[in-house]
């Protein structure tokens, strides 16, 4: 009998603070970003170039400087998965999950009015989960290099769309 290696593992920490009014939640880090300990690290991973534009900036190289520029654009970062066993990074390989805990952060950060959902697992499993929040959530396309079926274009005006200014 062949035996897969699976590993279990561990979202990070929320990327929040109390003037966040968006909750930006992915799926759960993939291999680069759990080795590196560092959000959408994967180079090819079109996150970091998406928000920047949105806001009209130069990615940081730097990625504490990535960091403050998420919480200073009032943004937040975390994954629906708190943690989960796979196999690689792929989303499809995702099984046995237990969700972070969404609903305690809501309750926390009381200025969170909306959720952007980054990829169609983070949408699936929020919805699997967190159904009954009533903070309004929207999907995003993944930024991903996995998820080839759009460019870089049409993901950035997708994510401008569902970023747009709250009220």
């Amino acid at each position: 009998m062949v035996r897969i290696n699976v590993n279990r593992e561990h979202s990070f920490a929320p990327l929040v603070n109390q003037q966040s009014h968006t909750l930006i939640l992915g799926s759960l880090p993939g291999a680069e970003s759990l080795r590196r300990q560092q959000y959408y690290a994967h180079p090819r991973n079109a996150f970091w170039r998406i928000v920047y534009a949105i806001f009209e900036s130069k990615p940081d190289e730097d990625y504490s400087l990535r960091c403050q520029f998420i919480l200073s654009n009032n943004l937040a970062l975390w994954d629906v998965c708190g943690s989960a066993e796979r196999t690689g990074s792929a989303d499809s390989k995702i099984v046995h999950i237990e969700p972070n805990d969404i609903n305690g952060l809501l309750n926390s950060c009381t200025n969170i009015r909306r959720i952007i959902l980054n990829g169609r697992k983070a949408e699936k499993e929020y919805h699997r989960f967190f159904s009954s929040l009533t903070v309004p959530a929207v999907y995003a396309p993944s930024t991903s290099p996995a998820f080839a079926a759009l460019s870089f274009g049409e993901k950035l005006a997708a994510w401008r769309n569902a970023l747009r200014p709250c009220d």
